[in-house]
């Protein structure tokens, strides 16, 4: 009988309700307009992508940029990989670059 290979695991993280789950970004970033939005943990606000949002969610969607509160939401690691997951409310913009 083979072992199962425990090295590699995929996973997927599928918010419910009105959660999303968001990718933050790890570099400073500057958009057309010039507003520059820190990604240091001292910022009080970050940038990320959306990875995925629940049901309940409205008004934004996968691939969204959005800018949110440094501390807000739940940190979780997938893969080796952060990301943070969060009310939709808690969202504070969506950014267009």
């Amino acid at each position: 009988m083979q072992e199962p290979d425990t090295r590699r695991i995929d996973l997927s993280l599928e918010p419910l309700d009105d959660f999303v789950v968001v990718q933050p970004s790890d570099e400073e970033s500057e958009t057309n307009l010039g507003l520059i939005l820190p990604a240091s943990a001292e910022a009080d606000c970050r940038t990320g992508v959306l990875t995925a949002v629940g049901g309940e969610v409205t008004g934004v969607e996968p691939g969204d940029k959005v800018l949110f509160p440094s501390e807000a939401g739940y940190e979780v690691r997938l893969a080796g990989n952060a990301v943070r997951v969060m009310r939709r409310s808690e969202l504070i913009a969506r950014v267009h670059d």
